[in-house]
């Protein structure tokens, strides 16, 4: 059962793109409601996408970079706190969180994409070069 749940877990790590998909269409069948859904899967697979940009980097130059990511997710979340702070004049935690949570998943989205086509590109160009 455990090696059935750690491959389960190294595919989605290795592509989140299907879990987003996975829990989108889950979500459709359970709200449906494509909107809801969409929020759904952004939120609920946003952490696949972080694990996702460690392990490419890692990957790719064999150094872990996990402290670098966990420390840039708090600077956002300390610039949203501030911005909405500076907006509304208070804080509204729940909102604040959502908007963090939502733009951890587009900037690790985007990371995530152009890590892939680096780590293809550069894949390609050492082989190339090696044979």
């Amino acid at each position: 059962m455990s090696s059935i749940l750690s491959s389960v877990l190294t595919v989605l790590f290795a592509l989140p793109i299907l879990g987003s998909i996975l829990v989108f269409l889950f979500g459709k069948v359970i709200t449906k409601n494509s909107r809801r859904s969409l929020h759904i899967a952004l939120d609920y697979t946003t952490i696949l996408y972080i694990i996702s940009v460690h392990f490419l980097i890692v990957t790719i130059w064999e150094i872990s970079l996990f402290w670098l990511i966990i420390l840039i997710m708090i600077v956002i979340a300390m610039m949203f706190v501030l911005i909405h702070w500076k907006v509304k004049e208070e804080i509204i935690l729940q909102k604040v969180m959502k908007g963090f949570w939502r733009f951890n998943f587009m900037l690790f989205f985007l990371v995530y994409i152009a890590l892939t086509f680096y780590g293809l590109i550069s894949s390609v160009v050492t082989f190339s070069f090696s044979t």
